[in-house]
């Protein structure tokens, strides 16, 4: 990974899932960004950004691009992340929420075959503390320290930063991986980025209701991480949904747990795995003090 202040930086895209505070708030940051892609409108600035139709133009002037944030369309956005591809990119950021699942099957299949790292859909990126920002979470709720956070929440990961800097505990690193249904990068990718980070001492993780990501992410910290583990999953109130409209659903679970992504699965899993789950984003910052210690 190359995430330094140095990082050359381009945004794919202007739409409505990105505004020009966003834009505003990287660049105040000290986030490199270096040019923005919307074809048909090269040549033009905005936001004391120049403009490019293409990407492969932007490589011939500014060098290897580091990573390309996508705010395009949903249905636009394999196109562009396969135009980054295509330019060497290797850290693509999916900020567009809803992009289809057989074009982000397609994508990742590409990404896996070229060794490139997707965050997203639907994520509002990256930060770390005191260095760069990638994409729009508001830097205001973080401060520079060591505990790392990954979440597939969107906005729920600002709450868990803001309670951990009011208490004095800053952040090495924040990721949402995505909330859509298929995403790039999993828990599992990014626990071992975390635990191989020097500034990192613990790990913050966030999930939700749906899919077994939570379980494997389970699983996996108790055979492999090495770091402290504090997790959090939300919706634990929220009913069962029930999906019974197409037989096609119905033999999708015919032999699962009946369980499954609920959130009482979730947490039998932290469970077994011996991993400190907070009730409620107030109670994280305290289960960290009592791992650092």
């Amino acid at each position: 990974m190359n995430l330094t202040p140095n990082s050359k930086v381009i945004i794919q895209g202007f739409s409505e899932f990105i505004s020009a505070t966003d834009i505003s708030q990287m660049q105040v940051y000290g986030t490199n960004l270096v040019a923005v892609i919307n074809p048909g409108c090269g040549g033009e600035e905005l936001y004391n950004l120049p403009v490019f139709d293409l990407i492969e133009e932007v490589v011939g002037k500014f060098g290897l691009i580091d990573t390309t944030i996508i705010c395009v369309h949903p249905y636009k956005v394999l196109d562009a992340a396969l135009e980054a591809i295509a330019s060497d990119i290797r850290q693509i950021i999916i900020i567009s929420p809803g992009v289809p699942p057989l074009d982000m099957v397609q994508l990742l299949r590409k990404a896996e075959a070229s060794e490139t790292l997707i965050i997203g859909p639907n994520s509002p990126g990256i930060i770390v503390p005191g260095k760069i920002l990638l994409g729009t979470q508001p830097s205001e709720f973080y401060t520079p320290g060591n505990i790392g956070i990954i979440s597939r929440s969107t906005t729920l990961i600002y709450e868990i930063a803001r309670e951990l800097t009011q208490s004095g505990l800053g952040q090495s690193m924040s990721v949402s991986i995505g909330s859509d249904a298929i995403v790039g990068s999993s828990f599992l990718q990014w626990l071992q980025i975390l635990d191989e980070d020097e500034t990192t001492e613990l790990i913050v993780l966030v999930g939700q209701p749906g899919g077994g990501s939570e379980e494997a992410a389970a699983r996996y910290i108790a055979e492999v991480i090495e770091k402290p583990v504090v997790a959090y999953i939300a919706g634990t109130q929220a009913p069962p949904e029930k999906h019974w409209r197409q037989t096609g659903t119905l033999a999708a679970v015919i032999g699962r747990d009946p369980d499954f992504g609920s959130a009482k699965s979730k947490l039998k899993a932290f469970a077994e795995a011996k991993i400190p789950v907070a009730q409620r984003p107030s109670q994280i910052p305290e289960l960290v003090r009592k791992l650092l210690k």
